[in-house]
């Protein structure tokens, strides 16, 4: 048989039908065939549409889940905790080659910076237009906003006040009040205004009368003319998105089976806890609930005429003269009426399998809001220290993400227009004054923003892996100092201090040893081998 005739044969029609076999392709998703990929079809659209169509009630959903949930007001509370704690500190890094300083002087002037900067930023007086929060409590707001409804949104404007010495203010302004409106002829998408380019020049707000009880629109601009900064927008998505959304968005509906499933175990227990006896009679439910009453109590229901059965009252209150039924009195048995059983119910609920899935959800959420699950619910039962040391080195990592791409952000743009005033008014010497900074403004407001260190399982086991790098060489001070959350510059400034009030007391100089007391890295581990944290 030549080929064209098996390839005839295998077309052929089977029994009055045409079988064509099933097209071999090689695609992603098996060629969208099956139950899975079949129905599974979203719209692939620009990520500012997704954003503008649910923004409003993504925001409002997360908000009131944190307002009425108290695993996610206290899992709330730890983020801010590990990501802004007392406050991001500032360092400054001024970029000196390029306006003009040598180290020395670069040095000097960071750090008179940067005690000016905490005169300002302690005072609610100073920072705040509302005069109610320090810098540090704003940075915490800020990233609680951030979580609430994806955005942070803040306003540098500038007041003056009696006994002040700044004008440099931030109004923390909540993202709802940006209007989140079109208008393709001005170049406005969800209440931005871009230029050519797609930077936003300005924005769409609005403002609340207290006193007259009305609400205005108005537009404030991005940067005055000279490049200070107007309005702080900080977001993070996707390409394209021109707002943010909530990072807790995709645990929404896992929040809020989670609050399901609690009220519903909760109810299924009181239920059985209430209903804990039930009797099996054949008489009508009236007469089976006064078996339950003692004689006396049943003598009052049958004299007010509330019962309708009086013969079988009658009979019942007889024979229970002797056998009363008291569930209030503990050891008590008693002898019920024939035809009738009474059996006693413990509670099923919560079911055996109810706390691993709680714990699944509650994982779900915790990794949602770049946290650990015992860091979001303080259950440590099944944690070793292996475990709790990879969990948090691996979420420190958002953490630090969380600090360079949103609050340092934020925390930058209020810096800057802080220390533009401060150079304008003398205050801060720089070479060639306000016009030498607005030249260099990027390399002169250079800083980093520094938190609360990695928390450690074991301090004593991460000591000795400091002490053993340091050996090797491969870990400097300055890292060392780092990675607990310090200045290594404050630290040997703080030492010279300590060092120099020894001598004036006639104290000797501090003796350091090693981890294990002897200055051996082989000796044994005083606190063990064990596992557990």
């Amino acid at each position: 048989m030549s080929m064209m005739d098996m390839v005839r044969d295998w077309f052929a029609p089977v029994r009055g039908r045409n079988v064509m076999p099933p097209a071999i392709r090689a695609e992603f998703m098996r060629g969208n065939r099956g139950v899975v990929f079949g129905g599974w079809r979203p719209a692939l659209r620009e990520a500012a549409d997704d954003v503008g169509a649910s923004w409003d009630l993504a925001a409002a959903r997360t908000i009131d889940l944190i307002q009425n949930s108290g695993w996610m007001a206290g899992a709330l509370d730890q983020a801010v905790a590990n990501t802004v704690g007392n406050g991001l500190r500032l360092k400054a890094m001024p970029e000196n080659e390029l306006f003009g300083m040598t180290n020395d002087q670069a040095e000097e002037w960071a750090q008179l910076v940067e005690q000016r900067w905490n005169l300002w930023a302690d005072r609610p007086y100073e920072c705040d237009i509302e005069g109610r929060r320090t810098f540090a409590l704003m940075q915490a707001a800020a990233f609680r906003s951030w979580f609430a409804t994806g955005e942070i949104w803040a306003e540098i404007p500038w007041r003056e006040r009696p006994g002040g010495r700044y004008g440099t203010k931030v109004r923390i302004i909540p993202p709802h009040r940006v209007v989140r409106r079109d208008d393709s002829l001005r170049n406005i998408a969800q209440g931005v205004r871009m230029n050519g380019d797609g930077m936003p020049v300005a924005y769409l707000a609005t403002r609340k009368d207290v006193l007259r009880g009305t609400t205005e629109e108005y537009e404030v601009l991005a940067r005055d003319a000279r490049g200070r900064a107007r309005v702080v927008h900080v977001y993070d998505g996707m390409p394209g998105q021109i707002r943010g959304i909530s990072p807790l968005t995709p645990a929404l509906q896992v929040a809020r089976q989670f609050d399901q499933l609690s009220d519903a175990t909760l109810t299924a227990a009181i239920l059985q806890t209430v209903f804990a006896a039930s009797i099996t009679s054949d008489e009508p439910t009236e007469e089976v609930l006064a078996g339950l009453l003692t004689p006396q109590e049943q003598a009052r229901l049958a004299a007010s005429g509330v019962s309708p059965w009086d013969a079988y009252v009658q009979a019942q209150s007889g024979w229970y003269d002797n056998a009363t039924i008291d569930l209030g009195i503990n050891g008590r048995i008693a002898h019920l009426f024939p035809g009738q059983k009474l059996e006693l119910h413990r509670a099923q609920h919560p079911h055996s399998d109810y706390r691993d899935f709680a714990a699944h959800l509650l994982r779900e959420l915790a990794r949602c809001m770049g946290l650990t699950y015992e860091s979001a619910t303080a259950d440590y039962t099944n944690a070793t220290y292996s475990s709790v040391r990879m969990a948090t080195g691996e979420i420190f990592q958002i953490t630090l993400y969380r600090r360079a791409h949103l609050i340092a952000p934020f925390s930058n743009a209020v810096y800057e227009a802080w220390l533009e005033e401060e150079i304008a008014r003398g205050g801060i010497p720089f070479p060639g004054g306000l016009d030498g900074f607005l030249a260099n403004r990027s390399a002169a407001s250079r800083a980093i923003w520094r938190g609360a260190p990695k928390p450690q399982a074991d301090d004593l086991k991460t000591a000795k892996a400091h002490e053993i790098w340091s050996r090797l060489g491969v870990m400097t001070d300055a890292a060392i100092a780092e990675e607990l959350g310090h200045d290594i510059e404050d630290v040997y400034a703080q030492r010279a201090r300590e060092l120099a009030m020894r001598e004036t007391y006639g104290l000797p100089e501090a003796q350091h040893q090693g981890i294990t007391g002897n200055g051996d890295p082989n000796a044994a581990d005083p606190a063990g081998d064990s596992t557990n944290p």
